[in-house]
Formats: structure tokens, sequence, C-alpha cells
């Protein structure tokens, strides 16, 4: 049952607002059972009342005893702030379940409570319109059953994967940057189709239902995409042409390697995050 939890937001940014959002449209948990809170921008709070008649509170004001999971959705370096206002309040049967980028499970355990039940998730930005895909992965004290409800209650913005946290880069390189290099393939799928005539617009149409049918066709087959492009590709024809072209300009490295870049870099940027939290 997920129904029957009892959730609450602490902080209200727009990851906060994407998650409330979409859980409020799948009736997954009654409104009056989540519950949003921050430090004091009261106006904010009283934004997300109005629109999904949720409960909104200070975070002082909320009754630590009666919720289930709590979701720390404030900015990355304010998380020392967020641990230990609740490390007092919080018990080991209770979920914290963290979107921040960049803090590990174990930070979090090291700074709240013995066997403190902690999942860490990313979504993406498509978590807006409710198709993100959203990495999770559980601390070392969470049971399976606090998993198999946090990966219900995510699934109301998109798809969820359960992956070990050292793989959480890689995953960055393609889920979290992926959307970015969408959007550079439909700036030049633009650029192109302008040049030949055809306004931007209509071309900004058809690259993205062509790329939206293709990956439908790919996640609805068991096909590997290697099988499905030869399937697509007649020899001599105009896509072996399309595909030769890519390949001479080093395409599929410029991927590959998009995707290292993006990887490193997350860790790189977690690594700098760690460090300057512990220094503090």
């Amino acid at each position: 049952m997920i129904s029957n939890q009892k959730v609450a937001f602490l902080g209200a940014g727009s990851m906060a607002e994407a998650m409330i959002s979409g859980i409020v449209e799948a009736e997954l948990i009654p409104a009056e059972q989540i519950i949003a809170t921050n430090k004091s921008n009261e106006e904010r709070l009283q934004q997300l009342r109005n629109k999904y008649g949720i409960r909104a509170m200070k975070r002082e004001e909320l009754d630590f005893s009666s919720v289930d999971f709590f979701i720390l959705a404030m900015k990355p370096k304010d998380i020392d702030e967020a641990l230990s206002s609740i490390k007092d309040k919080v018990t080991k049967e209770q979920v914290i379940l963290s979107v921040l980028a960049g803090i590990p499970t174990s930070y979090m355990e090291e700074n709240l409570n013995e066997d403190q039940q902690v999942i860490r998730v990313m979504p993406n930005t498509s978590s807006m319109l409710r198709e993100s895909a959203t990495a999770l992965s559980p601390g070392k004290h969470t049971s399976m059953d606090k998993v198999i409800l946090a990966k219900k209650l995510l699934a109301c913005i998109g798809e969820v994967y359960v992956i070990e946290e050292d793989k959480m880069d890689i995953f960055t390189g393609i889920a979290g940057s992926g959307p970015a290099y969408f959007y550079y393939l439909m700036e030049h799928i633009e650029k192109t189709a302008k040049e030949a005539g055809l306004d931007e617009e209509t071309a900004r149409q058809i690259g993205s239902q062509t790329i939206l049918g293709a990956a439908k066709m790919m996640m609805e087959q068991e096909d590997t995409p290697a099988d499905l492009r030869k399937k697509v590709t007649s020899p001599n024809g105009t896509t072996a042409a399309g595909l030769a072209a890519l390949e001479k300009h080093g395409g599929g490295e410029a991927i590959s390697e998009a995707i290292k870049g993006a990887a490193q870099r997350s860790e790189e940027i977690s690594a700098n995050l760690n460090k300057k939290i512990v220094t503090q």
C-alpha cells in the first residue's frame, strides 16, 4: 500500500513541485497526506497549498512522528543544516529520500541516526512532464519494502530504475545530460532543414516525432539498437548514406565521448561538493 503513506518535502523547489504534481494527479496518496515545508518562504508554500490542495507549513511546525517518507529537496549546499535539524526527530523506521545531486547515501547515513534508512534518487528534467528517467539507489540499511514503496512513489514522474550507487555518474551522463543531447541534435536538424527550404517549426515537429517513434519502437521490441538500425538500413539506400556520413564525421565516437565527459564531470562535482561540505 502507498495510499496510507504520509510524505513530507523538506524544500519546495521545482523538483518538489514536479513530484507533488505527479503524486496528486496519479492519486497515489491523498493530498492531505502530502506536506510541503521550507524554512521561511511562506508565499511559496501558499502557492503549493492553493494549487494542489496539500498541506504546507514551516519546517518547525511539522509533526515529524507522523511522516513515513521525508524527501530532501532543498539545495545541496543546505544538506548539513537539513540533516542536523531532523537527526533527533526521525526514527530508523522512517525513510530519508534525497533528490540532491552529488550527496551519497553514506554521507547521509553518517550524519543521521544509526541504521537510518536512506535512499538517493536522481530524476531528470522530464519529470516536469512525468516522463523522467529516474535512478534510485538505496542505502545499506534500507529495507526492500521501503525500496518498493519509494519506486511506486517515484513512478508518478516517469520510469524508475534501481541501480548501484557507483553507477550514478554514468546514469547522469546518459539520462541527466541526455535531454541536452537531443536538443543539440534538434538544433542541427532545424538548421539543415531551413537551409533546404523547410521551415523550422515543421522540421522541429518532424524531427521530434521521428525520434519519439523510434524510441517507442525500441522500447516495445526485444531487438537491440544495432539490430533495429540494420533493419531500417537498405544497402546503398538513403539511410545507409546518412549513416556513412555520421561515421565519417565521428558521430558514434562523439556520442560516447559526450556521455563519458558528462559522467566524469558528475564525479568531479560530487567529489568537490562532498569535500566542501566536510570542510564547512
